[in-house]
């Protein structure tokens, strides 16, 4: 080293020791200098900043508020189940605002699939009902001869002859069973620029009830896919005609469910069983790809049983209720859209009965608010899940 180095590099050491000299005032503190810097030399680059005076430190106070404000959310997701069912059980009526107040906590809550739930309800369905064998009227569980009582008029009897044997499927006819993912499509009017079309779509199997329109713009909210649909005899009257006059507009609209099951109630009441024989008759005479199957009726007799026992005491379960049972048992996860039996949203706009008209039920036929309060809880139970707003576009 030139003999200029070496004088350089003497001032530089006799600098360095003045300064820790007067950064260290005491023992204690300079010992505590070389403890600090021999663990921050051997502390790697990326800990070594976050250990700096410009890392700000964790604020004690709002993690402490988060916690608090997170512990009362789960408390009052836990109330809702009792919330809920004390609402259903009010003898006075109820409140579209009562309703209203509670979705929207329901709505804050987070949702979670709850398989020992869904496990245990599927299990109180199938010991009452086995939709898997029974919901539908087949050749394994109707064989010729049954004389066969109606659903609602029970003291009514039908003979099951050759004729009405071979309208049947040997068995349930879901060759799909246990779908994944299922969605039961409601119609109610929340459905409306909801955009869960799509959503809808990409479920195993879409249950529809009532003959729902499901082409042109309203496919966006609604969706197209169709597996299975209902199709109320009174809408063959009202709206097709009989399949008279009107039973090519029928086949037209018929069509568009694709290779849908259409499923009819032709054993509930006498009235029913004609036009729903016309149905499977027209259908086959056209040779439509969709097929007729018909509710059993001991299935709607014991399903209104079982849900007479939770507090449905109406005159007749709606299609939705009942198909939504019937989703329990035959997939493994089930989303219910389009249900909302309100005349307003939580955020207070105006929402029409149905997403394609506003025509409100017969008073005293179904119990929509009761049946509604049973899918809430079952919604906070985790065995089904509620659609309630508009779906996320991926």
């Amino acid at each position: 080293m030139r003999p200029g180095g070496a004088l350089l590099a003497l001032l530089a050491s006799l600098l360095l020791l003045r300064l820790l000299w007067c950064s260290a005032d005491t023992p204690a503190r300079s010992r505590l200098l070389e403890e600090s810097r021999e663990a921050t030399y051997g502390t790697p680059a990326a800990l070594r900043l976050l250990r700096s005076p410009s890392t700000p430190v964790p604020r004690t106070t709002n993690s402490t508020y988060l916690n608090e404000k997170s512990l009362q959310l789960m408390e009052k997701c836990k109330n809702l189940q009792d919330s809920i069912e004390s609402l259903s059980k009010k003898r006075k009526g109820y409140s579209e605002d009562d309703y209203l107040q509670i979705i929207t906590n329901v709505r804050n809550c987070p949702w979670k699939r709850q398989a020992e739930e869904y496990e245990n309800f599927r299990a109180e369905l199938a010991s009452c009902c086995d939709a898997v064998e029974n919901f539908i009227v087949s050749q394994n569980n109707t064989p010729v001869g049954t004389n066969m009582s109606y659903e609602v008029e029970s003291k009514t009897r039908i003979q099951i002859g050759e004729n009405i044997f071979n309208m049947l499927p040997l068995s349930q006819p879901f060759v799909g069973y246990p779908y994944n993912q299922c969605a039961v499509v409601g119609n109610g009017g929340i459905l409306n620029k909801s955009l869960c079309g799509a959503e809808i779509d990409k479920s195993d199997f879409v249950f529809r009830c009532n003959l729902p329109p499901t082409t042109g713009d309203t496919s966006k909210d609604v969706g197209s896919k169709t597996n299975l649909v209902t199709v109320n005899p009174s809408i063959i009257a009202i709206k097709y005609g009989n399949l008279k006059e009107k039973k090519a507009v029928f086949l037209e609209d018929v069509a568009t469910y694709g290779d849908a099951f259409l499923l009819l109630p032709a054993f509930s009441f006498r009235a029913n069983t004609g036009a729903s024989f016309k149905v499977y008759y027209t259908l086959e005479k056209s040779n439509a790809r969709q097929k007729v199957i018909f509710f059993h009726p001991k299935y709607l007799k014991d399903l209104a049983l079982f849900w007479r026992t939770k507090g449905v005491t109406a005159f007749r379960l709606s299609s939705g209720l009942m198909i939504a049972s019937v989703a329990v048992e035959l997939c493994e996860n089930v989303k219910l859209y389009g249900f909302w039996p309100f005349s307003k949203t939580v955020e207070d706009t105006p929402v029409s009965h149905h997403y394609y008209d506003n025509k409100q039920p017969k008073r005293g036929f179904h119990e929509m608010p009761k049946e509604y309060s049973q899918i809430l809880q079952l919604h906070v139970k985790g065995i089904l899940k509620l659609q309630f707003s508009k779906c996320e576009i991926a």
